[in-house]
């Protein structure tokens, strides 16, 4: 029986042509039904190329269908996939730029924090339309979902439905595979396990052929110059807290108060060492504003008239997943976002908690892990809290709420004064107004 997967969102070229490799590379999933739907009828038209270039490629008896209909797309689906960007990035830089004139320096902005919390905002009621549909369309069906912010956006939608819905995020698997490498362990020779929050995950072991590999990951950060200068951010947190986090130095140094606060500590920590092209020098923003309006054309006509197509499958666990839930039935154990419910002990029960998950034919089995380190706990509970206020603020439309969650944001606490966040808050609300019509009201009192 055919599969149907709904790409929503698929106009992200990078992530519809590498899920959709991805799945067909599975022979339970190689005839696939592909539904791809996006409101931008021109990167739609080529999403479509792309992935029919992939099926030509690997003569999969798969077929691709492209739709703005988002009701049509989902109909009876197996699987949906939600990739999706409200707002663009003239939108996205006020997120950035407003903090910024109150001396509040954020490298990314996609995740918590001010800009965090607006984006989700922004975000909560697109998501929420998308997942009503699937209630009707295709109720049973499993919905993944990449965008950020994740664990707020994963959050809202399971408070807010009985939709089944887990957020992914790459930072996990890949950041085992950098560890990995620095002490030359190969696939299928480590093991590790990962939990916290998205984007403040934390491995509470990792381990090549059963044995414990943490001295020697710690040998590196310490005594290898490469690595010791890969990521000024990280390997400083690993040495004071003594568990490595899932996600780059340029987004962890936002999310604390150590790293930003002064001119002095980005220069030392952020300006370079971040393993990553864009955090480095100056924050993302500057390089999406230069980006070309039209480069995501000539990205796609670059893939669509390249004769070297590589089948092979990536890392993302999208593929897996389904493959697990609806191909041919192999587990498969993967990071997700879902609610605690004593998941881990320690952290509030009402939080969305990044921790391994079961999938199978029987479904998503949520595994145990316990209490984590205490000094974790404490800093992944306070973030976790203030996610819970701006999730509240978008379900009671309330930007007192707003203004609370950003009140508590550890680098803007650690930079500005009560009034100056609230003052800052203020403007960003009305920054937003277009797109806050939910909201009782957009003065916080």
């Amino acid at each position: 029986m055919k599969k149907k997967i709904a790409f929503i969102g698929a106009g992200s070229q990078g992530f519809t042509r590498a899920l959709a490799r991805d799945i067909l590379s599975f022979e339970a999933l190689s005839n696939a039904e592909l539904h791809l739907m996006d409101i931008h009828e021109g990167r739609l038209e080529y999403a479509k190329q792309a992935v029919q270039k992939l099926i030509t490629a690997g003569n999969y008896p798969a077929t691709v269908h492209a739709t703005t209909d988002r009701k049509k797309a989902l109909e009876g689906a197996h699987g949906v996939i939600i990739t999706v960007m409200h707002g663009g990035v003239d939108v996205w830089r006020h997120d950035l730029e407003i903090p910024m004139k109150y001396g509040v320096d954020i490298n990314i902005g996609d995740t918590r924090g001010p800009s965090g919390v607006f984006r989700f905002l922004r975000t909560a009621p697109v998501v929420l339309d998308i997942v009503r549909d699937v209630e009707v369309m295709c109720p049973d069906a499993i919905v993944l979902n990449y965008t950020n912010p994740m664990g707020m956006l994963c959050s809202y939608l399971q408070k807010m439905s009985k939709v089944k819905v887990t957020g992914l995020c790459h930072s996990v698997q890949g950041t085992a595979e950098m560890l990995a490498g620095w002490i030359g362990a190969k696939p299928g020779e480590y093991t590790y396990t990962c939990a916290g929050i998205n984007h403040q995950a934390f491995y509470l072991d990792f381990k090549v052929n059963g044995h414990d590999v943490y001295p020697l990951i710690k040998d590196k950060v310490m005594n290898d110059p490469t690595v010791t200068n890969a990521e000024l951010v990280r390997n400083e947190m690993f040495l004071q807290l003594g568990y490595y986090p899932t996600e780059s130095s340029g987004h962890n140094s936002e999310y604390l108060p150590w790293f930003r606060k002064r001119p002095d500590l980005i220069q030392k920590y952020c300006t370079h060492g971040t393993n990553w092209n864009p955090g480095e020098h100056a924050h993302i923003l500057k390089y999406a504003l230069k980006e070309d309006e039209n480069a995501w054309e000539r990205r796609f006509k670059d893939f669509i008239n390249n004769d070297n197509i590589d089948l092979k499958r990536g890392n993302e666990y999208t593929a897996n997943i389904f493959n697990a839930l609806f191909g041919d039935g192999e587990p498969f154990v993967f990071n997700g976002n879902q609610p605690n419910n004593g998941i881990i002990p320690n952290l509030p029960q009402s939080a969305c908690v990044e921790t391994p998950v079961l999938a199978s034919p029987a479904g998503l089995q949520y595994l145990h892990v316990g209490e984590i380190p205490a000094n974790l706990a404490v800093m992944i509970s306070h973030s976790a809290l203030i996610e819970g206020l701006a999730i509240s603020a978008a379900i009671e439309g309330n930007p007192w709420n707003v203004y609370q969650a950003n009140l508590f944001d550890p680098l803007t606490a650690s930079v500005l004064s009560m009034a100056e966040i609230k003052d800052m808050t203020q403007e960003m609300l009305n920054k937003n107004a277009d797109f806050l019509g939910y909201f009782k009201s957009l003065k916080v009192n």
